[in-house]
């Protein structure tokens, strides 16, 4: 199925492989997707295939178009998007409620967000232009520019990583928020498009494929693809209320590494919840 992406990341195509009915995630990418083939050599073994069983449902703003998650010190951090709608904040994750709030000039429609030591990073869409803000206070210290598109962004505590839309991962120096290389990501049947949201996970980056609902495990070092996560049918009709917004797609990832807990949510999303991630086969 051939997607012309609309919204964020306008322009990209993306071809996905769906799911099947018993959950387990059949890959999102743009190689041969009919066929699965390569050409030449031998067949690339798939990754395999994880499916998520709900420990929590937490209480998420449902007019918060969620663009990045991070998890620190028992609250969230968030950016969310929208032109005249983009914020950073900090969330209590029990309640759900905004406690600190940085709202972002109309023009621009804000992305993905990253801590490293007491800095925060935000991207932007298109403006090409990101935000480096005081953790304890939210205030901005310095905007900064970068070529094409933003989307997500993490790190790995030393090195900042950037998606844009392709198959593509930037990595980019913190101090001078210029690129020094990149990954590609594939996985045994070509390259993953659409990558959004990102998060460090046990030295994985877990990757949200836009307008799917699919997380990609990716090796940071060479870009492969070590699993697929399939989270169909998280959102449950029933989590919506009436007079809220209809809930967009799946984006956003956080972990808490002292506790090992993983949430996940979207743009949208009435809920934010933890789960757990169970292989399958």
């Amino acid at each position: 199925m051939v997607v012309l992406a609309v919204g964020c990341g306008a322009g990209q195509v993306s071809t996905t492989g769906g799911t099947n009915t018993t959950g387990t995630a059949t890959g999102v990418t743009t190689g041969d997707a009919t066929t699965g083939a390569t050409t030449g050599g031998t067949q690339p073994t798939a990754p395999p295939n994880y499916r998520y069983e709900v420990v929590k449902v937490l209480p998420h703003d449902p007019r918060a178009f969620t663009q990045g998650l991070v998890f620190h010190d028992g609250y969230f951090l968030e950016g969310t998007g929208l032109n005249g709608e983009s914020t950073l904040r900090k969330v209590e994750v029990e309640t759900g409620k905004v406690l600190k709030k940085v709202d972002l000039e109309q023009k621009y429609f804000g992305e993905g967000i990253a801590l490293l030591k007491d800095k925060i990073y935000q991207l932007t869409w298109q403006n090409q232009t990101g935000f480096v803000y005081e953790l304890s206070t939210f205030k901005k210290l310095k905007s900064f520019e970068y070529p094409g598109e933003g989307w997500g962004i993490t790190t790995d505590g030393e090195k900042l990583f950037v998606s844009d839309g392709t198959p593509f991962i930037r990595i980019w120096d913190p101090e001078t928020l210029k690129e020094t290389g990149r990954i590609e990501v594939k996985d045994d049947r070509g390259q993953i498009w659409s990558l959004n949201e990102l998060e460090f996970v046990k030295g994985e980056i877990y990757a949200n494929v836009w307008q799917t609902d699919m997380i990609a495990r990716v090796d940071p070092k060479t870009g492969k693809v070590t699993g697929w996560i399939n989270v169909q049918g998280l959102l449950k009709p029933e989590y919506s209320r009436p007079g809220q917004p209809q809930p967009d797609v799946l984006n956003g990832i956080a972990y808490d590494a002292k506790t090992d807990r993983l949430f996940v949510t979207g743009k949208l999303w009435p809920k934010v919840f933890e789960i757990k991630l169970v292989k399958v086969g």
